[in-house]
């Protein structure tokens, strides 16, 4: 979910983040075995969070150095704690306070451009400034009209929430279509694919789904609540997510659709 707030404002809990690893990781990897760089020297992943991801690319690519790049405190703090490597670091640094520089030639960005209002025009950027050959490819959710977050906004612009929770979380307009990222990859000299992928996840245990958005969507209302106030939220929201994702026997059918641009600029690399 993204929000008009800084999300350097709100707390990130990186265990809570991986909690459900399995399928947190699968579409990164489904982004990235389509990138097909040989011999990078730079690499970045925006958006970096705990770096357990970000620690792959640099095993993939070992001759490369390899940036992780994040706007939360304590997603740098684990990803350094947990992920040493020689050819790897980690970089507190908003997402908007990035360019690319004339050696970079892989950008990875995972689950993360959605919490960035202007992330389209940072694309119109960054894209035209890659070197010939460099590569960029980004995943972004693209369920923002998914029950799970068309429930959380209505909930938080209820009459019983408006006054704490009114205006944090964005709308529908968070992100664009995979088309429309097609054509700012094209538009910049790339040769680009973009595609989607609905995911039908099953996902264990109880209050699953709450579970799942706890990590990630809730987090700027869980912010902006008190303990108190946050687990009455809660209540009030799972008892919606109860009548939209029943649980089976098998678990809680969770639905997540996901866009992915992968592209490579045009030319001889350098």
């Amino acid at each position: 979910m993204s929000f008009d707030a800084d999300p350097q404002k709100f707390a990130w809990d990186p265990q809570k983040y991986v909690q459900f690893g399995d399928f947190r990781n699968r579409p990164f990897f489904d982004l990235t075995a389509r990138i097909l760089a040989q011999n990078p020297r730079d690499v970045v992943d925006l958006g970096c969070g705990p770096g357990n991801l970000t620690a792959t690319l640099a095993t993939r690519w070992p001759e490369a150095e390899v940036e992780g790049v994040d706007s939360s405190a304590s997603m740098i703090a684990s990803a350094r704690r947990d992920h040493p490597a020689a050819n790897l670091r980690f970089t507190e640094r908003s997402i908007e306070e990035w360019a690319p520089g004339e050696q970079t030639d892989v950008v990875v960005s995972n689950a993360a451009l959605q919490w960035v209002p202007s992330h389209r025009e940072l694309l119109k950027d960054w894209l035209p400034r890659l070197q010939p050959g460099a590569w960029f490819a980004l995943q972004i959710p693209g369920n923002f009209g998914a029950p799970s977050h068309v429930l959380m906004r209505e909930l938080a612009e209820s009459e019983a929430w408006r006054s704490v929770t009114g205006g944090i979380l964005r709308h529908t307009d968070a992100v664009s279509e995979p088309e429309d990222y097609l054509a700012l990859f094209l538009d910049a000299g790339m040769q680009a694919d973009a595609w989607e992928t609905t995911y039908q996840q099953v996902l264990p245990g109880e209050r699953a789904v709450v579970e799942w958005v706890r990590g990630t969507a809730l987090r700027p209302v869980l912010n902006t609540l008190s303990p108190e106030q946050a687990e009455a939220f809660e209540d009030d929201y799972t008892r919606l997510l109860d009548e939209a994702y029943p649980v089976t026997d098998h678990g809680t059918v969770f639905p997540f659709r996901r866009i992915f641009v992968v592209g490579q600029k045009k030319g001889q690399k350098k």
